[in-house]
């Protein structure tokens, strides 16, 4: 590649391994970013004449890396927890079944465990920056969920991973394509604007884009090592999420690494291992402050 084209390949790079961290900061306008690199680093690859060995791997392994940063962020961000509960299980779900794919490369697994978490992330924030999340129920969030899981995901995981359709390709074979995604666009705009708009509820406050403040009992670092210490504990649900989360991401990454020779078990105890040692450094630390104080 020339010097320009290795600057755009590090600039896409870069872009996928740093603007997740803006997620917990600022929710919806960094994972919508992301979303858009995602969708367009291939297409900037391949016009540059550059087809990426491993696209596929490497390609999921950022997608769960930017997603386990959204998941960081419902941990930290939101209030609503039937949202939360609904957002957790989608989340795990879908990591579940990328391991499954890196492991057998059986694309249909991509079908049956959708990425339904991403957009439920989505239409939480799109709807805290104007109303409190919290006036809603567990079985709003299912139907929402629902919803996106059945509406769009499904017919947009056939389309990328099992039917393996190119959306540039598809607007470059076929004219009318483009055309007709506009006027539909604008249609269901229209009716928005005209029908849906008028029965929203009124807005609780102005726009919000940047995560709500910590609440007050927790909002510094030492009020939250005093409720570490006082409720924390290594042998917990917090340290078996904490466990799977970092393990299952861990094997899907060691799949993209060349020259890793270690086995998926293998890979799995050993974070887990680091991961409870960290646990139980962590509570002593936090208790010793306390006594400390």
């Amino acid at each position: 590649m020339s010097t320009g084209e290795t600057l755009v390949f590090l600039v896409v790079i870069g872009a996928r391994f740093l603007l997740p961290l803006l997620i917990p900061i600022f929710p919806l306008p960094a994972i919508i970013a992301c979303l858009v690199v995602d969708a367009a680093d291939q297409t900037i690859f391949q016009t540059m004449g550059y087809d990426p060995p491993g696209y596929q791997s490497y390609d999921k392994a950022m997608d769960v890396y930017y997603l386990a940063m959204a998941y960081v962020a419902t941990l930290r961000n939101w209030a609503s927890v039937p949202a939360f509960r609904v957002g957790r299980f989608l989340y795990f779900y879908r990591l579940v079944g990328v391991v499954a794919f890196e492991l057998t490369h059986t694309r249909a697994l991509l079908l049956i465990f959708p990425n339904t978490f991403e957009y439920f992330f989505d239409a939480y924030e799109a709807i805290r920056s104007r109303w409190r999340t919290v006036r809603w129920g567990l079985r709003w969030w299912i139907g929402v969920a629902a919803f996106i899981w059945i509406f769009i995901k499904l017919p947009q995981e056939w389309w990328i991973h099992v039917a393996q359709l190119d959306f540039t390709d598809f607007l470059a074979d076929h004219a009318w394509a483009g055309p007709t995604i506009v006027v539909l666009l604008l249609v269901a705009f229209g009716v928005f604007w005209i029908w849906g708009r008028p029965r929203l509820l009124p807005a609780d406050h102005t726009w919000r884009f940047r995560a709500d403040p910590l609440p007050e009992p927790v909002a510094t670092a030492s009020q939250q090592g005093r409720e570490y210490a006082e409720y924390g504990a290594v042998w917990s649900m917090n340290t078996l999420e904490k466990v799977v989360l970092l393990g299952l991401l861990s094997v899907i990454f060691g799949q993209t690494l060349p020259g890793f020779d270690g086995s998926n078990l293998q890979l799995f105890v050993g974070v887990a291992v680091v991961v409870v040692i960290n646990a139980v450094f962590s509570l002593a630390m936090a208790r010793r402050a306390r006594t400390v104080e």
